[in-house]
């Protein structure tokens, strides 16, 4: 967790130091659509948007694979359990064949 926080903290550090030596303004234009800012704030901006694209595309097949994992947990302990109360079942067998088999007095 300390690492996480250690690598956000550099991360933010290396993009205030980034937006302060792009800060030429610039005009972007898309369809009839313009915009003007920074150099550094339109980087920023398309960064973010393609993590959250990331982020989106990789969220369905996390929970997939979490959704699967949690039935193979949930399938293994029923095993367990069966063989344990097999295990249990075969040692009172045991008990009793090798009770059943001493002589009475």
């Amino acid at each position: 967790m300390q690492l996480q926080l250690i690598v956000a903290i550099i991360v933010a550090i290396l993009a205030v130091v980034f937006a302060l030596q792009n800060a030429v303004p610039i005009t972007v234009s898309f369809l009839t659509w313009k915009f003007e800012s920074s150099l550094a704030l339109v980087l920023l901006i398309t960064l973010a948007l393609g993590i959250l694209t990331s982020l989106l595309v990789s969220v369905p097949s996390m929970m997939k694979t979490r959704k699967i994992i949690s039935n193979q947990k949930k399938k293994i302990w029923e095993l367990e359990t069966g063989l344990q109360k097999e295990a249990e079942s075969k040692v009172e067998e045991e008990i009793e064949s090798e009770e059943s088999e001493l002589p009475l007095e």
